[in-house]
């Protein structure tokens, strides 16, 4: 079969490519290190015992995000239940691996008939929940042989993946291998029919939704964050890459009166210095928070940016904007998680690129988001638009807020339909 065969040279690939890249970049480096006696890691924490956990994949961060409202809720309904968490990104398992709500967390060893064996040989699931994306064929097949119920969260379809191309026969392979799947868009269900998968699909939307409420409705404050802002108008800008803070970069630098918390989506030191650069009057969040800013002539500088440097406080801070900003709408990715803005009840503004993900569509669609394509003029202008209309702003904002709330609940259902059909009573 030509699409095995090709396949399998990616898995090869793969394997080259990203040790060629730790030579130089420490996220790949990462990514082997952590796979280094894998299986000894795996099989010294997991018992032999006769318990069958639920092993839930994500690819990354993101995704793990999504299929966190679903693990939070197996767990607190039956609190003897075991949870496996795996990650085959680095920035998913570095930020999470001592995240309490799983009871082991481990990379995914790479896909191979072997690995897939002896994991699964391992884990021994009784229950597989695989979030939004990234198939492994060898992982899944293995899945679909043993009968373990899989089940996709939040699955998103495109006409471009290969599923619904000519060559896609081990990837429609792959779709076999899940018992049910819950995805985001109509969209998807009428992808997957084209494939004669009908009976098993339910349209249930983005267990994001519920994500993104359970951390506005438990806010905890971010220390040294009132302070910064003081009483100015605040810009949150978050998980923005280069092309977002060029965009950025004039509006700073005209309106000092506002107060710019930017939080960029790489922080790595040179990323960081980087952005500190381009950003003269700024001062990073560490620095701030234990007073290590440099005075000049006896006095301490009053800086209008702040850069975050850490990762897992950006949910919390888009509460203290006046405006949110959320970056990657100027990449071949697209935008990244535009909810996390929109719960606060505050307008959302993002690049051009973000007709791959519905949310962000659904948010321009209701008016809680703008979409700027034309330049850092054309986002200066948006900018001070919202700033100095309040009526507009309160608009926009109030229309994000009830995005959220009327999308959210996806999570219940895949719990209910996990009940009615007793998959966790082997």
């Amino acid at each position: 079969m030509l699409s095995k065969l090709l396949y399998n040279l990616f898995l090869i690939l793969y394997s080259v490519a990203i040790r060629v890249a730790a030579i130089a970049n420490p996220k790949a480096r990462k990514w082997i290190s952590g796979r280094r006696d894998i299986f000894a890691t795996i099989n010294g924490q997991l018992s032999t015992g006769n318990d069958q956990p639920i092993w839930m994949h994500c690819a990354s961060l993101g995704e793990f995000e999504q299929g966190r409202p679903l693990l939070e809720e197996l767990k607190s309904q039956n609190s003897k239940v075991k949870i496996v968490l795996t990650f085959f990104s680095p920035s998913g398992y570095e930020v999470m691996k001592d995240y309490k709500g799983a009871d082991h967390v481990f990379y995914l060893p790479m896909d191979s008939p072997a690995n897939a064996k002896k994991f699964l040989d391992a884990v021994n699931p009784a229950l597989v929940l695989w979030v939004k994306y990234e198939y492994w064929f060898y992982y899944l097949t293995e899945i679909k042989q043993r009968n373990i119920p899989a089940l996709l969260v939040s699955g998103i379809f495109r006409k471009g993946q290969p599923f619904f191309a000519w060559y896609g026969d081990i990837w429609r392979k792959m779709l076999q291998s899940f018992t049910h799947f819950f995805v985001q868009n109509e969209e998807s269900s009428k992808l997957l029919a084209t494939l004669g998968i009908t009976e098993n699909v339910t349209l249930n939307g983005d267990t994001r939704f519920d994500r993104v409420l359970e951390i506005a409705e438990n806010f905890t404050p971010v220390a040294g964050i009132e302070e910064f802002c003081g009483d100015s108008p605040v810009i949150v800008a978050g998980s923005t890459w280069e092309e977002d803070e060029i965009e950025l970069l004039h509006f700073v630098n005209v309106r000092k009166e506002v107060r710019f918390i930017i939080a960029p989506h790489e922080i790595d030191k040179t990323n960081l210095k980087d952005v500190k650069d381009e950003f003269p009057h700024s001062v990073f969040y560490s620095e701030l928070i234990n007073e290590q800013r440099t005075t000049v002539n006896g006095q301490l500088p009053t800086p209008n940016v702040l850069i975050i440097d850490n990762i897992g406080m950006l949910s919390r801070l888009y509460r203290y904007a006046t405006i949110t900003y959320v970056g990657g709408g100027y990449g071949a990715d697209g935008v990244h998680n535009v909810l996390e803005a929109a719960v606060y009840g505050k307008p959302v503004v993002f690049g051009p690129v973000y007709d791959k993900f519905v949310e962000a569509t659904g948010l321009v669609n209701c008016g809680g988001a703008v979409s700027v394509d034309g330049g850092p003029v054309k986002l200066e202008t948006i900018m001070n638009n919202l700033l100095n209309d309040e009526a507009e702003r309160k608009t926009r904002g109030e229309a994000a807020k009830q995005f959220v709330y009327e999308n959210a609940g996806a999570s219940k259902k895949i719990m209910q339909f996990i009940q009615e059909k007793r998959l966790l009573t082997n």
